[in-house]
């Protein structure tokens, strides 16, 4: 859809696909909202369940368990700022 906008702008002026931005932007803001709450919890019951471990099991589990949440955090930090930089890289004529 994007590349069909484009396309078939026929001027340097890109500001057909400024509402797809801003929509990218606002999904993103949610999701980085939700990983910080969401994840600050999950990152706190994780480390708890590793300190109380007795298993070396669960506590490599929980381990596990803390590096994906501390990936899947990065990821959403990433993805804001790739966005910002495509975002910014349009050149919108003048």
């Amino acid at each position: 859809m994007l590349v069909f906008l484009v396309a078939t702008s026929g001027d340097p002026n890109l500001d057909a696909i400024k509402p797809v931005i801003d929509l990218i932007n606002t999904w993103i803001t949610i999701a980085q909202a939700l990983v910080g709450s969401i994840g600050a919890l999950a990152f706190v019951l994780a480390f708890l369940w590793k300190m109380t471990s007795v298993d070396s099991r669960s506590i490599t589990q929980a381990k596990q368990w803390i590096q994906r949440i501390v990936v899947g955090t990065i990821g959403v930090e990433m993805a804001s700022s790739l966005v910002k930089i495509l975002a910014g890289s349009i050149h919108t004529g003048g």
